[in-house]
């Protein structure tokens, strides 16, 4: 069954009060998983990192990161209190560290044992390779990147499942340990990679849905989707398409302030999407080509039969002109009329009864 991740991210605003209504909408919705940001804005940004543009524009206001980001972050307490939530309801709580001390905290605090790490974070080598020494499972997103810049990644993450404890990184020894037996194991045990087009809206002609297939191929692992695009039409596809994870940012309401609000689903748009996959899934069912059981009893009213066109007496030679092929399917195949050809009918036939041979 697809894992669908309701992503929070910061659409809290800094806001318990509005954090504990998303996990209760992700529940509600029917979401498995609902997600989070954990961040200090000190470790994350410099004082002079500009926003993105689709930061400006959703939020309006020009600013710089680090004050934007410094809104947004969740006190250590409201973390808990939420985890406390999500159990209590049955959910699972996940969050995203953007840096060491967050992803020390999510690990030895909270105890999470799921790990996500974003997109921006795929080629800061070091907190990726923090997060595999954790051990813990990993979704991998990798928004913006390359082939070649996710198997370095791997690489990493190998390498930190893998070598001993107090052997030192490098890019000679990632690659050993994505090559390794080992490291693959550990890879295709523990990793989930997403693809995912960052940018907010993205684009619909820049989603790129087959690109799932090419990593699918290139690592053999499992591939699941991040969708920034508008509405729930390409995660629904994505599921379509074999995807086993979807993450999709939600907000309790699109006209909310802050970035990331306008390209989220409200809770009844993510409640639509969860139900639509949860379709999907039925409806992928077998591989198998065969007739399926409510199938079988419309097999004697679709198809058709031998039928005779004209009086035929036993003795009488069938031709192509006193046979014909109609409705209901319950005598002889279509296939057989070759076969009759030349053949002495058995018995007397009325124009319209079934040949029976």
């Amino acid at each position: 069954m697809t894992l669908i991740i309701a992503e929070a991210g910061v659409n809290h605003n800094g806001d318990e009060k509005l954090a504990f209504k998303l996990v209760e909408a992700a529940h509600k919705a029917g979401a498995d998983i609902v997600k989070f940001q954990t961040f200090k804005a000190k470790n994350l940004v410099t004082e002079d990192a500009e926003q993105a543009t689709y930061q400006v524009t959703n939020t309006k206001k020009k600013e710089s990161q680090l004050a934007m980001l410094s809104r947004l972050e969740l006190s250590y307490e409201a973390h808990h209190k939420l985890v406390s939530h999500c159990d209590f309801l049955g959910i699972e709580f996940l969050s995203t560290a953007f840096d060491s001390e967050s992803l020390e905290f999510l690990v030895n605090d909270l105890g999470i044992k799921r790990l996500k790490i974003p997109s921006g974070e795929l080629t800061n080598a070091p907190l990726v390779l923090e997060h595999a020494r954790t051990g813990c499972d990993l979704i991998v997103s990798t928004g913006m990147a390359s082939l070649a810049e996710i198997e370095m990644a791997l690489g990493v993450i190998a390498f930190g499942y893998v070598a001993e404890e107090f052997a030192e990184p490098s890019i000679i020894a990632f690659q050993q340990a994505y090559a390794s037996e080992a490291g693959q194991k550990a890879l295709k045990e523990k990793v989930t990679i997403l693809h995912c087009t960052t940018e907010y809206p993205a684009p619909m002609n820049e989603i790129n849905l087959k690109a799932m297939d090419t990593m699918g191929c290139a690592f053999e692992l499992a591939v699941g989707y991040s969708d920034h695009s508008e509405g729930i039409t390409i995660p629904i596809a994505a599921v379509a398409r074999g995807a086993v994870l979807i993450e999709k940012h939600f907000t309790l309401d699109k006209n909310m302030e802050g970035p990331d609000h306008k390209a989220s689903l409200e809770p009844s748009e993510l409640a639509q999407m969860v139900k639509a996959i949860r379709e999907v899934e039925v409806a992928l069912g077998s591989n198998v080509k065969t007739p399926t059981v409510s199938e079988v009893k419309n097999k004697a009213v679709a198809r058709k039969s031998l039928v005779a066109s004209e009086k035929i007496r036993a003795g009488d030679v069938f031709t192509f002109d006193n046979l014909t092929i109609k409705r209901p399917g319950t005598g002889m195949s279509p296939y057989d009329i070759w076969g009759l050809q030349g053949r002495k009918a058995s018995k007397d036939y009325q124009p319209g009864d079934l040949i029976f041979e």
